[in-house]
């Protein structure tokens, strides 16, 4: 299982033919030993962390050979000049991957924009598809140890738990420090012990401003700081003129859905963690105008996630941990849009069937299995 190539590794090479190619995603989730195993990487890394290796680009002593790979150099403050300035002077042939613990594509630090140089790729946890769970063991412990390749394929939950107390201290001392404007990290550590108790509704800034005492601004920043740094990601409210749908209030989920306690929400956070890879991986080696958002109108009715294409519903998903009946609003998302595929699934269920408006209720396992 360790040694499967990762998804996005044939997607890679396909994309170095014709430009520059960007691996995005967070801290451990394999970005770097995907990256060297494309042939003749390990000769051209070079890692902005390593102090020889940052010399050596300041330097602009860049190894022989077709292939360099720049790692955490978004964290070089003119690092988008830097490449423009190596790319457009590259010899022939000469190929350039790019990888980064943070939104490679909204770290731009002022210069000459890159557009037109480069493929973004977004790098994900292992999901049920990319690692082939066809049973209901590996979904538990995939559900229980997060999909990040280290305490997955370590396999014991309370080395996966040490990791995550580890993987959130690093995060704030390291990459926070080095990329964001925050000094109050106390309290930006209580936000994330918070957050994770919070997923599944509505993200109200107002009220979780009150519990850290903190200002509404300080509290969006440091939000956004970690979506930028892949720590969370949030889901806007879809909205149609046939709909009375809520239009402010965003929901959030983690990269590491093993952080959150309350079974149900670890659920609904491993599905949005699939579908969101989905979507990223269609968006990036397709080109297709997809996103992911959920559903809440004001007479209550709440879907889970609507995936659009072109603003138009194609996909619906309500979870539940156990078997239930089809949830009300899933009915009437459905009957609103009946061209969209609708499921309903559980985490623990063993009903699997369809029902006559063509609502498919199973075990999350035959949905996810159909992403990537």
């Amino acid at each position: 299982m360790a040694t499967k190539p990762r998804y996005l590794a044939t997607q890679i090479q396909a994309d170095l033919k014709r430009k520059m190619v960007f691996v995005a995603g967070p801290r451990q989730v394999g970005k770097t030993t995907l990256v060297l195993s494309i042939p003749g990487a390990g000769k051209g890394y070079l890692n902005w962390d390593i102090s020889e290796h940052r010399e050596r680009i300041l330097r602009n002593e860049l190894p022989a050979g077709k292939l360099w790979v720049f790692d955490e150099l978004h964290k070089y403050r003119r690092w988008r000049n830097y490449l423009k300035g190596i790319y457009d002077g590259r010899p022939a042939g000469q190929k350039i991957v790019v990888t980064g613990s943070g939104r490679l594509d909204l770290y731009r630090f002022g210069g000459d924009s890159l557009q037109g140089r480069y493929h973004l790729l977004h790098l994900h946890p292992f999901s049920v598809a990319e690692q082939r769970i066809r049973d209901r063991d590996g979904f538990d412990q995939l559900l229980r140890l997060g999909g990040f390749p280290e305490p997955f394929l370590g396999g014991n939950e309370v080395q996966a738990r040490r990791w995550s107390r580890e993987y959130r201290t690093r995060l704030i001392r390291e990459d926070v420090v080095s990329l964001e404007r925050i000094q109050d990290l106390g309290h930006l550590e209580l936000l994330m012990l918070r957050l994770p108790d919070l997923v599944g509704s509505p993200l109200s800034i107002n009220a979780l401003r009150e519990d850290l005492q903190i200002s509404h601004k300080a509290l969006s920043s440091w939000i956004q700081a970690l979506e930028r740094l892949y720590a969370v990601f949030r889901l806007a409210p879809f909205g149609a003129p046939r709909i009375r749908a809520v239009k402010k209030e965003q929901k959030h989920y983690h990269f590491d859905w093993s952080i959150v306690a309350d079974d149900a929400a670890r659920f609904e956070n491993l599905v949005a963690s699939h579908l969101l890879k989905w979507v990223h991986f269609e968006q990036d080696t397709k080109g297709r105008d997809l996103d992911l958002r959920y559903f809440r109108d004001v007479d209550g009715r709440e879907v889970d996630f609507v995936v659009t294409e072109r603003t138009k519903p194609i996909l619906l998903v309500e979870c539940k941990w156990a078997d239930a009946a089809i949830d009300k609003s899933l009915h009437y998302m459905k009957a609103k849009f009946p061209d969209a595929a609708a499921w309903q699934v559980s985490a623990t269920g063993t009903k699997d069937y369809q029902s006559g408006e063509g609502i498919r209720v199973s075990h999350a396992l035959n949905l996810l299995e159909t992403l990537i």
